[in-house]
């Protein structure tokens, strides 16, 4: 099983906004981005989606579009969601930890030599390609 990303992002905005921690499109793709690799690490897929590489480091494109109207500001929205209890559970306390960083440190550890993004973007000549699930398992 596994869903698409707008609804995983659906529900991480909502869990913040009811939650009173509300976060910001940059906060909620690097968010997406642990969740994906925390489930990719369990051999389970979070969501079909594929991120790709950007400037600020890994971006479900789809769920960049639908909330790049906020810019900096956060998302306070709240939705109806169908994530199954045995998601949940794992993407919450990711949700949780990671909510609390600053969103430039979360882009500073994604953007780490080595890992998956820094692989793809290569100064920025794999700018938008797909980081492969696979390598995301692999190195984070």
């Amino acid at each position: 099983m596994s869903y698409k990303a707008i609804d995983i992002a659906k529900y991480i905005i909502n869990k913040c906004t009811i939650d009173q921690h509300p976060i910001s499109n940059l906060q909620l793709q690097k968010i997406l981005y642990y969740v994906q690799k925390t489930f990719l690490e369990k051999n389970m897929v979070a969501f079909d989606d594929e991120i790709e590489a950007w400037q600020f480091g890994p971006v479900v494109p789809e769920v960049y579009y639908q909330y790049c109207g906020f810019g900096a500001i956060a998302i306070r929205m709240k939705y109806t969601t169908d994530i199954s209890s045995s998601y949940s559970c794992i993407i919450d306390p990711i949700v949780e930890n990671k909510r609390n960083l600053n969103p430039w440190d979360m882009v500073e550890d994604t953007h780490k030599a080595g890992k998956a993004w820094a692989e793809i973007y290569k100064d920025g000549l794999g700018n938008h390609c797909v980081i492969p699930k696979e390598l995301i398992r692999q190195k984070g």
